[in-house]
C-alpha cells in the first residue's frame, strides 16, 4: 500500500499538468493572431466558418480555365473561404465614381464566389506583387490606377492587368493571400466610366475575377476573353469557374 502511494500522486500530479497544459495550449490556439495557426486551429475545432455559405456548383456549358492549380492536381489554388479578402484601394489617378465601380465590381465577384471581400479603405502602396510570397504573407489585395509608363503591360488596347499571389500553407496546399489590379487611366477615365458603365465595371469585374484565380479564355461569350467585345455580364463559364473557386476547403 505504502509503495503505491507515490505512484498514484505522482499519476494525480501528471494528470493535472497534462490538463494545464492542454488548457493553455487551447488558450494559445485560440487567441493567437499569427494567420499561420490557422489550420492548426481549424484541425482542433477552433478555427474560423464561412462568412457566406458555398456557391452551388453547376455544369452550365461553359469554358473556364484556373490560373493555377494545385501541385499533382487539376484542383485550383484559390482563396481560403473562411477568411475575409481585404482590399484597398489606392486613389491616385482615379476618375470620378471610379471608387464606387470597384465596389460594385467587388460585390458581383463575392455573390459569384461566396468569398467576403472586406474594405480596408484607401493607401499609398501601388501594385503590384508576385505569383508566389513568403510563407506568412498578410497584406490586402490593393487596386489602383496606372499607365504604361508604369506597368508596361498596360500599353495598347490592354485596359487593366491583375491577379493573385499564393503561399504555401502548412498542410501543402496553396492558398491566395494577396494580390492587386493596375487600371489603365488611359481607358478609366470620367468620360468613359459616365458614358459607359456597364463597360468599365465588367472590366474591373474581369482583372477580379484573375485575383480570386480565372484565366482567360478562348471564347467571347466569357467576361474571361481577353478581349471585350461588349460583353457585360459573367458567361457561364465564368459563373462556374467562379463557383469552383468559392467552393474549396478552407486552409
Amino acid at each position: 500500500m505504502d509503495e503505491l502511494a507515490p505512484r498514484r500522486s505522482l499519476s494525480l500530479s501528471t494528470a493535472v499538468a497534462i490538463a494545464g497544459t492542454a488548457v493553455l495550449m487551447t488558450a494559445v490556439l485560440a487567441l493567437h493572431p499569427s494567420d499561420q495557426m490557422e489550420s492548426v486551429r481549424r484541425l482542433v475545432g477552433l478555427g474560423a466558418e464561412r462568412g457566406l455559405p458555398a456557391p452551388v456548383i453547376k455544369d452550365l456549358g461553359g469554358v473556364y480555365r484556373f490560373t493555377m492549380t494545385q501541385q499533382a492536381s487539376d484542383e485550383p489554388v484559390g482563396w481560403d473561404p473562411c477568411r475575409s479578402i481585404r482590399y484597398q484601394v489606392n486613389p491616385a489617378g482615379a476618375p470620378a465614381g471610379g471608387e464606387a465601380l470597384i465596389e460594385r465590381a467587388v460585390e458581383r465577384i463575392s455573390s459569384a464566389t461566396g468569398l467576403v471581400f472586406e474594405s480596408d479603405g484607401t493607401t499609398e502602396q501601388r501594385p503590384f506583387t508576385g505569383q508566389f510570397v513568403p510563407l506568412g504573407t498578410d497584406r490586402p489585395v490593393v487596386i489602383g490606377w496606372a499607365t504604361a509608363a508604369e506597368f508596361p503591360d498596360l500599353a495598347g488596347d490592354i485596359a487593366g492587368i491583375g491577379g493573385g499571389a499564393a503561399e504555401e500553407g502548412v498542410l501543402g496546399r496553396r492558398y491566395y493571400v494577396t494580390g492587386a489590379i493596375a487600371l489603365d487611366t488611359d481607358v478609366f477615365t470620367a468620360q468613359q466610366v459616365e458614358s459607359v458603365p456597364q463597360i468599365m465595371e465588367a472590366i474591373v469585374v474581369h482583372e477580379l475575377a484573375h485575383v480570386v484565380g480565372l484565366n482567360h479564355v478562348d471564347e467571347p461569350m466569357e467576361l474571361m476573353a481577353p478581349i471585350n467585345n461588349g460583353q457585360i455580364n459573367l458567361g457561364p463559364g465564368d459563373r462556374e469557374g467562379l463557383a469552383r473557386l468559392g467552393s474549396l476547403p478552407c486552409a
